[in-house]
Parts: structure tokens; sequence; C-alpha cells
């Protein structure tokens, strides 16, 4: 009886942190075909700092991970590699979630701008090479979960 209990508290346990890691907040992305390309644990840049922060100073992100910035309206916007020390493959979309373009391995420490000089309200950062590994294009789309993208500022 003892370790029938046992087993099923830890069954519960093992249960509710995958329900709990279903919960945080992450982004797929589906191909204009609608099939699911990846899905990605997010850390979320809302705010000014957080924005400007962005993945600097980082020496690893995860396959699976990435950041997901979030502004208040469309607008073209550019961003840079200063202090990034890990290759980036940037993705713009626009109010709706399509990717409106990609910017594919932004060069570590590049202050050089970049962007694709389309209106975007989301740009999702993940590892270089993570598009072309998932195939993800321009036209796709992203779908939030486990968060309500809104700027704070």
């Amino acid at each position: 009886m003892i370790v029938t209990v046992a087993m099923l508290f830890a069954i519960l346990l093992t249960g509710g942190a995958r329900a709990a890691s279903d919960a945080s907040p992450h982004v797929a992305i589906f191909g204009t075909d609608g099939v699911k390309r990846a899905s990605v644990r997010v850390e979320i840049a809302d705010n000014e700092a957080s924005r400007e922060r962005g993945l600097m100073f980082r020496a690893h992100l995860d396959e699976d991970a990435g950041m997901i910035f979030v502004f208040r309206a469309p607008s073209v916007v550019y961003f840079w590699m200063k202090n990034t020390e890990i290759p980036l493959d940037m993705i713009f979309a626009d109010q709706n979630g399509r990717i409106v373009g990609i910017v594919a391995q932004a060069k570590p420490y590049s202050e050089k701008t970049v962007g694709p000089g389309k209106p975007a309200q989301y740009v999702l950062e993940v590892n270089g090479g993570f598009c072309r590994r998932h195939g993800i294009a321009t036209g796709d789309w992203m779908r939030f979960a486990g968060f309500t993208p809104e700027a704070k500022d």
C-alpha cells in the first residue's frame, strides 16, 4: 500500500511538473501550410530596459529557447548585436503574428543595425541557423502561449 501511494505521488509530481512547463511562455511557429515548424520557450522583453538588454552577455542559448521582444504597436524596428556573443536568427512579425522578415545568422558583436524594413510588433530571437533547421520563412506565423504579448511601456 505504501509503495503504491509513493508511486502514485511520484506520477502526480511528474505530471504536475510537465503541466507547469507546458504553461511556461512559449511561441509556436506554423508554416503557411498550417504545419507546426517549431516551439520555443521564451523570455519576454516587454519594456524598454529588457528590450535594450536583450540577449547581451549570454554565452549560451538552448536550442528550444529564445527571447520575444514585444512592442506597443507595429513599427519599423532595427536591432544590433552589440555585446551579444551568440549568433542569432531574428524573426520579425506583425501585429497578427505573421512573419514579415528574418535576419539569419546575425553576427556576434556587430553594431550594424539589421531588420527587414517592414513594420513589426514582435521580434523573436533564437540561435543562428534555427530558421534554416526548422524551415521557417517569411509568411509563416507565430502563436503565443502561456503569456499575453503586451508591451509594458
